[in-house]
């Protein structure tokens, strides 16, 4: 399954655990705890991430983005996030930069000396 169809069940799984308690769920748990839990959790796993590409081992830094990426979809999910706004957004700042990429070369080949700002 392509990783953007994967991130999407995911987040459904996420929303169906948030709208159906099951005992016993990490993610349910999370959820009764709130947001403050939720982001706690984000900050634990990035930090985690960061540890782990400092030891270089590449199974232990997949593993800790993973669960940084659960965590955020959760915090997503608790703030109404889909990965359509995402996906919306990226493709907003994707378009500023190219933009900004055009306005450089043309800047360029007029042989101006003046700086053009790149976001």
């Amino acid at each position: 399954m392509e990783l953007g169809k994967l991130l999407k069940a995911e987040l459904e799984v996420i929303k169906f655990r948030k709208k159906e308690f099951q005992e016993g769920s990490y993610t349910c748990y999370l959820f009764k705890k709130g947001l403050d839990k939720i982001l706690k959790k984000i900050g634990e796993e990035a930090t985690e991430t960061i540890i782990a590409a400092k030891n270089e081992s590449k199974d232990d830094i997949v593993g800790e983005i993973c669960d940084l990426i659960f965590h955020t979809e959760v915090m997503m999910v608790e703030k109404n996030i889909c990965w359509e706004d995402i996906e919306r957004e990226l493709k907003s700042r994707r378009e500023k930069e190219n933009m900004n990429i055009e306005k450089e070369e043309k800047r360029k080949a007029e042989n101006r000396t003046d700086e053009c700002k790149i976001n």
